[in-house]
């Protein structure tokens, strides 16, 4: 265990220096270099930064007007039949628009129900199943000036729903 988080603490560095080795072998300025990709750094950032700020909002007044507890409380029946834990609903709803608010949420369901327990179990493999796919086509369409997205965001939620959806059934057949 030692040595992996030795290699751990040596990874970034390493691959620094080997950049830098490589760089000076085939006689590039390196320094120059990085600073061209820092300026299309930020122009990117300045050009994404309008789309964040409205996500980042709707992401907040989706979370403060309580539109997803009643989303729940409506799919609860409907989940009941079909044997799927409204537990997870939260996560569900939230993990294709923000992944730090799914976090948030992964890590309330972890402490209400425990990481071991099946619904613990079945937020994890969905945070790994699924992506925070509105956030990822905002910020790239929007780097690249894509206006029309619609196909993409149905197909990315369409998978999104195959994850969550493939991460109970997992889970209750190996839990």
């Amino acid at each position: 265990m030692e040595f992996i988080s030795f290699l751990s603490g040596i990874a970034m560095p390493a691959i620094i220096l080997l950049i830098v080795i490589f760089g000076v072998i085939e006689k590039v300025k390196v320094f120059d270099v990085f600073l061209d990709g820092a300026k299309d750094g930020i122009s990117i950032v300045v050009s994404i930064f309008p789309t964040l700020v409205g996500l980042f909002l709707a992401v907040y007044a989706l979370r403060a007007s309580g539109i997803i507890d009643l989303i729940i409380n409506c799919l609860t029946p409907l989940l009941e039949l079909i044997n799927f834990p409204s537990e997870i609903m939260p996560l569900a709803l939230i993990r294709p628009i923000s992944g730090s608010s799914s976090i948030a949420v992964a890590v309330d369901i972890m402490k209400n129900f425990g990481v071991d327990s099946t619904i613990g179990l079945m937020a994890s493999v969905i945070m790994g199943s699924t992506e925070t796919t509105i956030y990822t086509i905002a910020v790239y369409s929007s780097s690249v000036g894509i206006k029309n997205t619609r196909f993409v965001l149905v197909a990315s939620l369409l998978a999104d729903l195959a994850g969550i959806v493939t991460s109970v059934i997992v889970c209750r057949l190996l839990v």
